[in-house]
């Protein structure tokens, strides 16, 4: 154990508190301080995290531990809440050895962004440091990437004056006061950053100072889950709604913003930050990121940890039976709900159904825990309820119906609607006119006699009226004068199926011709010839009699990844006739075509465009 060392100050690095003690020990050669610190001559020092720090603990002090080093002066904590637990348990190990694959597990290595090529520090912490320690140290909050501002002064965060790159790779760097610049003049570039640029720098003040065991990557995806679905940017299937959310996400920043901090979003690519990060996938998203997804939010660090986990639009189960008829009334016996979709508000909707026949439902999601006591529709009152009201009704007591409906929960007209359903009826018998029923027999019979081999069906539509009428007072007598169900074809009736063929290939070549030229595209299909044409059942039974007719379907009739190539052909055309650029991304969107599907016929539409942009060329040309 060391004789001295140089312990920290609030939110000093490690590193910076080493290179403390390298100074005031008198050593001259840094391998010295190594050995001394870690017990070892080859340590490389890092300054964000470090490594060896078993080794640091038993040198420095009983009161320090490795956690202890790794939570308060290290950028650790910047990086741990949005790393799985598993993660976080690997790092905590490794920086206890030789810390080998520790910026990649953190993925400071693939997926860095704004990276530091320096030291920095703010002008005004470090006066006061000087003020109140006697010297000025390196701060963590000051060296994180993305992070430009110093988070208590709002002022612009200045590079010490030493490259690094032409350092020994074993030298340890301290600030010094003559090599500082103490000067709080600062222009501001881009006054519409600011603001922004401000949060995110009070945020990695919060999240440097934050526990690290109240956060993880699995807590933080399902406080944004819940955070989401109050912004309705959650379906009722549990899926993201990823062009709302990339719409509304781009709209918070200013023009510029996020390229300048290398978060720039591509809505075609299904592996943007933006979509990894919502979509709890195994890749990295950078903290910074993180931190702008919580700005996009309304949160910050302190609000975001009292953000409870997303349970779904009506919380976790089980939900009361609203039924006031019942014994357990508000008792929580419902272990199931059945989520659907409001098609005009696009909100969740909720039905819950109990165990007595009551079922009710309400629009989500939730906003508070009384939510769940509260009904938007009766869907059903069960028997349970209904025997309790006509309980009510006949009891001694005579009550009124206002008291009834207030007992059960419900309107004085739903009382008597339900007392009135189940009260007895009588039959009340038509009228029938004599007269008119001998009319319509005659006008049928004379109908039936004039078209002997018109079918029931036929019979029915020359003389709906007379047909109507005899069914609903004489169906006896309608039945036994109709034709026979099952009537014989007359061995003379003989299809010329040749003739047939060629005149359904007429129809068909005419509908197709009409359907090619729709302003809105449908897809065409023998399912729907048949119907347009009236000939389904034709087409389903005797197409192998119709050889022409089946030729011609074939070549007609398109498979679902055809029509939707032609569907974003007829969209590129007509952006290239309105001169409009001609976005993939965009043709995808209006052609309605989802991401998997569309990147199939892509290279086909890809051509199209190519061929279509030649044709334009040569037509400018000999023009």
């Amino acid at each position: 154990m060391l004789p001295f060392f140089t312990d920290p100050y609030p939110d000093e690095l490690i590193y910076s508190a080493i290179a403390r003690y390298h100074f005031y020990s008198g050593n001259i050669d840094y391998k010295d301080t190594l050995e001394e610190v870690f017990l070892s001559r080859s340590v490389i020092p890092s300054v964000e995290i470090g490594s060896h720090f078993n080794a640091v603990t038993l040198q420095i002090g009983n009161h320090y531990s490795v956690e202890k080093l790794l939570a308060k002066y290290t950028i650790y904590t910047f990086y741990a809440p949005f790393l799985s637990r598993k993660r976080q348990l690997e790092i905590l190990q490794d920086v206890q050895g030789d810390g080998k694959g520790l910026y990649t597990r953190l993925g400071m290595v693939a997926g860095s962004i704004c990276k530091k090529d320096g030291l920095y520090y703010c002008p005004l912490c470090a006066e006061k440091d000087i003020e109140k320690y006697g010297e000025t140290y390196i701060h963590r909050e000051h060296q994180l990437q993305g992070i430009d501002l110093c988070a208590h002064h709002y002022l612009r965060l200045k590079k010490y004056p030493i490259d690094l790159t032409k350092q020994s790779r074993i030298e340890f760097i301290r600030f010094e006061e003559k090599q500082m610049d103490f000067s709080t003049l600062q222009e501001v570039a881009q006054p519409n950053y600011f603001d922004i640029q401000v949060e995110l720098a009070r945020m990695t003040n919060q999240l440097l100072n934050s526990e690290i065991e109240l956060f993880s990557r699995e807590d933080v995806f399902q406080k944004y889950r819940l955070l989401l679905r109050e912004r309705n940017l959650i379906t009722t299937s549990n899926h993201v709604r990823q062009k709302e959310l990339f719409v509304n996400f781009q709209a918070k920043f200013p023009k510029g913003f996020l390229e300048k901090y290398e978060s720039a979003l591509n809505e075609e690519d299904e592996y943007n930050w933006l979509k990894v990060l919502t979509r709890n996938m195994k890749r990295h998203v950078h903290p910074f990121r993180h931190l702008l997804f919580l700005y996009f939010l309304d949160q910050n660090i302190e609000s975001f940890l009292q953000v409870r986990e997303d349970a779904g639009p009506f919380g976790k189960g089980p939900w009361p039976c609203l039924n006031k008829a019942a014994n357990h009334y508000k008792q929580l016996v419902i272990n199931d709900v059945t989520i659907t979709r409001d098609y005009k508000s696009v909100n969740p909707i909720g039905t819950f159904e109990c165990s007595c026949g009551f079922i009710y439902a309400r629009r989500g999601p939730d906003q508070s825990k009384e939510d769940k006591y509260c009904i938007g529709r009766v869907k059903a009152f069960g028997d349970t309820w209904n025997k309790k009201l006509h309980f009510l009704a006949k009891g001694k007591e005579n009550l009124s119906t206002r008291a009834i409906a207030e007992i059960l929960g419900v309107d004085s007209k739903t009382v008597k609607k339900y007392l009135s359903k189940d009260a007895p009826k009588e039959k009340v018998q038509s009228k029938v006119n004599s007269a008119l029923l001998q009319q319509y027999r005659q006008q049928l019979l004379e109908g039936i006699k004039k078209y002997p081999n018109d079918s029931r069906t036929k019979i029915r539509e020359r003389f709906k009226k007379e047909y109507a009428y005899l069914y609903r007072h004489d169906r006896d007598w309608l039945f036994k004068k109709l034709p026979s169900k099952y009537r014989q074809i007359s061995v003379n009736e003989i299809v010329d199926w040749p003739s047939r063929d060629d005149k359904y290939c007429k129809l068909i070549k005419r509908l197709y011709e009409e359907l090619m030229v729709l302003e809105k595209p449908v897809r065409i299909t023998k399912s729907l010839i048949g119907k347009r044409l009236g000939i389904s059942s034709k087409l389903e039974k005797y197409l192998h009699k119709l050889p022409k007719t089946k030729k011609l379907l074939n070549k007609v009739t398109e498979s679902v990844p055809e029509f939707q190539i032609r569907r974003c052909c007829k969209i590129i055309d007509r952006m290239l006739q309105e001169r409009e650029p001609v976005a993939l991304w965009k043709v995808q969107r209006m052609g309605a075509v989802k991401s998997h599907h569309f990147q199939e016929i892509k290279p086909h539409l890809e051509a199209y465009i190519h061929m279509k942009q030649e044709v334009d060329k040569d037509e400018r040309t000999t023009s």
